[in-house]
């Protein structure tokens, strides 16, 4: 038994350290060429703010832009090969190495990560620049990267009020039709969509940098990506940061239901903030007055839908739901919609329930970058999903999530989303290494539950640091925290934790 356990072991290992010396099928280097232009409309598009125009275009200028040939398939080297797009900030002073931007989604850009997540958010964390090349990319499947396109009409309710057993089945039936059309559609490049090959992406982007390690700056997703990169390629991985860090699991049916659980709760201190400013609000003295009020506007308005002429769709439950949920970034606003909610009669919207529920998202204007692949979110999010549930399965589940949740819950869908998919699940192999790793989590979150990140330290190791809000990947944004993110990759160590975005006064 222990020569069979030694055996194992050192063919673990020697399959390790194979995967760590050099790259399978890499480019020598990336090849460099000219970087996109973007008119001023889109640039502003892009969340640019006016006076900040002219510093996007310098930076622009500064950006280097590239492509880094890769194996469509791992496991098959020689075969089809794809493009995945590099983009590089040169550090400005003494150089210390790489920090690669993991961008979220999945299927999210990151192409001008450098820019717009690092050098236009704050002074304190452009200041990571100076000793740093910044690198961006678009992972395959998204933007500029190699990439492929189903059809993915938006399934929801027909109409308004509770969801009902016979909608949710033809929610079912729609989404199932449109797994197997897009799973079907190129399995072989749909089929190559996951974490595990992103991971094995970054590393060919690493070398063709020509760095030996990479330190890694991992957003939403690309927590899970730098989680994922880290556990196959400890020998080629610096300081990892990951803000608000995905669990180590991927069950889509497991994620909805805590990230549900965690949006009531933090309902919770939305409703006592709101209670102790019920003379502006009227929702109630006390947070179970609050709570109580609303419950009452859920059921009201899931009863009789209202529709004003001047909003897409009509007001139901669910609307309520979604502004109860809202983060304390928008409690003000969204307090504002509740309270407008108690006595508006029409024809028209109250004025703050049309600016946060009646915009409809813009047209893309010619010329402006992908920042987000929808099939790119749906084959990650599918090919790693083994839940996959029967429609039995998914409507009594979310019959449990209505009664268990009865604020939030009508924000919430069925965990249907990947039901019939047709390719076989794939989920990345996370392992415990040695090496600086900083799990940034945040303690109010429901996108990014606390808990996911003690479960996940748990899986690979690393340091927990608590931001005491409920803002995801905040981090960045706030800049005494931002410079604590600068000071860890330039020192190695950070304190364990910071404010980050306050409740509103």
């Amino acid at each position: 038994m222990r020569i069979r356990s030694l055996l194992a072991a050192a063919t673990t290992s020697v399959a390790m350290l194979a995967a760590h010396i050099s790259p399978v099928g890499a480019s020598t280097a990336v090849s460099w060429k000219s970087c996109p232009t973007y008119s001023d409309e889109v640039i502003r598009n892009l969340g640019v703010a006016p006076d900040q125009l002219a510093t996007f275009r310098a930076l622009m200028n500064r950006l280097d832009c590239g492509t880094v040939r890769v194996p469509l398939n791992y496991d098959d080297p020689g075969g089809r090969k794809i493009e995945i797009a590099v983009t590089r900030l040169a550090a400005t002073g003494h150089r210390r190495g790489s920090v690669a931007v993991l961008p979220g989604g999945p299927g999210g850009s990151g192409y001008l990560d450098p820019i717009l997540r690092v050098m236009l958010r704050n002074q304190e964390l452009a200041s990571l620049n100076e000793q740093y090349d910044v690198i961006g990319f678009d992972p395959r499947g998204v933007g500029y990267s190699s990439k492929v396109a189903c059809e993915l009409p938006m399934n929801g309710p027909d109409k308004p009020g509770p969801l009902t057993e016979a909608m949710a089945r033809k929610i079912y039936d729609a989404q199932v039709a449109v797994n197997q059309r897009c799973g079907n559609s190129d399995p072989e490049f749909i089929g190559q969509l996951t974490t595990d090959t992103v991971r094995k992406d970054v590393n060919q982007v690493r070398a063709a940098l020509g760095d030996r390690t990479l330190n890694l700056l991992g957003l939403s997703w690309g927590t899970y990506l730098g989680a994922a990169y880290r556990s196959l390629f400890p020998a080629h991985t610096g300081r990892v940061f990951l803000d608000s860090p995905a669990p180590p699991w991927t069950r889509f049916d497991r994620h909805i239901e805590e990230s549900a659980a965690a949006m009531e709760q933090n309902f919770g201190r939305f409703a006592a903030w709101l209670a102790d400013r019920d003379a502006t609000y009227g929702l109630g003295s006390t947070a179970r007055q609050v709570r109580e009020q609303v419950l009452k506007l859920v059921k009201a308005y899931d009863t009789n839908p209202r529709l004003y002429s001047d909003l897409p769709r009509p007001i139901d439950g669910s609307v309520i739901a979604n502004l109860a949920g809202r983060t304390s970034a928008e409690w003000a606003r969204a307090g504002q919609a509740l309270s407008e909610l108690v006595t508006a009669t029409g024809p028209t919207a109250p004025p703050t329930v049309k600016q946060l529920v009646g915009g409809q998202p813009p047209a893309p204007l010619p010329g402006a970058p992908e920042m987000q692949n929808m099939t790119m979110n749906l084959a990650v999010t599918c090919n790693e999903d083994s839940s996959r549930p029967s429609f039995e399965k998914a409507w009594r589940d979310y019959q449990k999530l209505q009664r268990r949740l009865p604020v939030t819950g009508r924000a919430w869908g069925t965990t249907a989303l990947c039901s019939s998919w047709p390719l076989p699940p794939q989920q990345a192999t996370l392992r415990r290494t040695n090496g600086s790793l900083i799990l940034a989590a945040h303690l109010y979150e429901f996108m990014s539950v606390y808990d996911w990140s003690r479960q996940t330290r748990r899986a690979i190791g690393g340091t927990l640091y608590t931001v005491a809000d409920d803002a995801h990947v905040s981090t960045t944004r706030v800049p005494d925290c931002a410079a604590e993110v600068v000071s860890y990759f330039e020192t190695g160590h950070i304190d364990r934790g910071c404010p980050g975005v306050q409740q509103p006064g």
